[in-house]
């Protein structure tokens, strides 16, 4: 067999093994927003509960996956039915104030009290889901500015 075709069996193998691209939904914020969400996606860790960054489809600025089941990350998202900012429930995991939302497979996380919402979704796989926060929190803090902290 020539090689060209034994090196290309050999990379069709290596992509069945590999998760691949992950579809993301993409938000659409105000270009200000956008810009803004970034470099706090760029400065998110390469793992996230030791679970490896991956693509995600369509590529986006304002997305980032980790694992499989993915942990889906999305910037610039509007806030969540049910979160009103002065009124919603409110915990701090590492100087991060965030909103929770239990969903059928997992936990949605929003940033509350910063500039930006920063949206994580954990699957229940990797529960307990609130550790995922943990990992993303340097990120958030340097890149999300604080307007309310919890109370």
């Amino acid at each position: 067999m020539p090689r060209f075709l034994l090196a290309a069996l050999g990379l069709l193998l290596l992509a069945g093994c590999s998760p691949g691209a992950t579809p993301v939904p993409v938000p659409s914020p105000a270009p200000e927003v956008a810009a803004a969400c970034e470099p706090l996606i760029k400065a998110l860790p390469a793992k996230v509960l030791d679970a490896e960054r991956r693509e995600t489809e369509p590529v986006s600025p304002l997305t980032a996956a980790y694992g499989d089941p993915p942990i889906e990350v999305t910037c610039g998202v509007s806030p969540p039915a049910g979160m009103v900012q002065a009124q919603s429930q409110c915990f701090e995991v590492n100087g991060v104030g965030w909103f929770a939302k239990e969903v059928s497979n997992g936990v949605i996380f929003t940033t509350i009290g910063r500039t930006l919402y920063l949206e994580l979704a954990v699957p229940s796989k990797y529960s307990p889901e609130a550790n995922a926060l943990t990992d993303v929190s340097d990120a958030v803090k340097q890149y999300n500015k604080l307007v309310t902290p919890c109370t």
